[in-house]
């Protein structure tokens, strides 16, 4: 088994926080998956339908979430391998990047699972990544298989008042995965009145088209189903008003931004 030779920790003994599992995902990667769902996001995104999952645990390790190690997880993943011949296992959130090591450790272990190697996916928002500090995710990134990358908005000011977090991390994320050739897959919530128009999708499909890397695009219509998680935990539910996006008019601009990707690709000879 492998071995973080710098902590001189095995790997299937490192821990992490996790908020739950899911045994059987598919829409998390291809194939069926175990999906984990980490603990604690600095993002505070307004259509976020699990806000259960933002609050870090505290230094002492108490607060929200449950410690695990990877080899829990993997022996988990293990009762149903069966099930998983062309899944894998996603890591999720929660925001996965605010604990690179732990996620890195999982999947390095999966790859190196006794019974046969397991496919990885990591589904980010990149809020904690940085082009300047990538070296601080690189051991995560070279043992990922695939990234499923919230693109929530093309505009800087929107991003910031959406999520509460500069736009810049998933767009260097992206770049970085660019340049690495992981295999992408696009997701972007289209909220009404928001994220919706025309104009923004296009320009989400630009911003794909300088990354040969992407594999796939999925507009996610935005739906209201976490309003009752937010009235559970006492938050205020920051779009009230706003109606369930319709989901043929999601499909549509999925088609704008797709015509906005091939349009930028042409440019570069692609």
């Amino acid at each position: 088994m492998t071995v973080d030779t710098e902590k001189n920790v095995r790997d299937v003994d490192v821990i992490g926080r996790v908020h739950s599992t899911e045994s059987f995902g598919t829409v998390d990667g291809p194939g069926t998956r175990f999906v984990v769902f980490c603990q604690g996001c600095p993002m505070r995104c307004q259509y976020c339908h699990n806000p259960d999952t933002w609050e870090f645990a505290r230094a002492d390790g108490t607060g929200p979430g449950t410690s695990v190690t990877v080899g829990e997880l993997l022996e988990r993943y293990e009762r149903n391998r069966p099930f998983y011949r062309t899944g894998g296992i996603t890591v999720t959130g929660g925001e996965p990047m605010a604990q690179p090591d732990f996620v890195a450790a999982l999947f390095r272990a999966a790859h190196a699972a006794p019974a046969g190697r397991i496919h990885t996916c990591l589904d980010t928002s990149a809020a904690t990544f940085s082009a300047e500090h990538a070296d601080r995710f690189s051991a995560l990134l070279d043992a990922t298989d695939m990234v499923l990358l919230d693109i929530k908005t093309s505009d800087p000011a929107l991003h910031e008042t959406l999520c509460g977090l500069p736009a810049s991390h998933a767009i260097e994320l992206g770049e970085e995965l660019a340049r690495r050739r992981i295999p992408t897959l696009i997701r972007h919530v289209v909220v009404p009145g928001l994220t919706d128009s025309e104009e923004e999708c296009a320009a989400v499909g630009r911003i794909i088209g300088d990354w040969d890397n992407v594999v796939g695009l999925d507009f996610l219509p935005y739906h209201t189903l976490g309003k009752t998680k937010y009235e559970k935990l006492g938050i205020d539910y920051p779009l009230k008003g706003v109606k369930a996006m319709n989901a043929a008019r999601a499909k549509e601009l999925r088609q704008v931004a797709l015509a906005a990707r091939a349009a930028r690709r042409a440019e570069r000879g692609k």
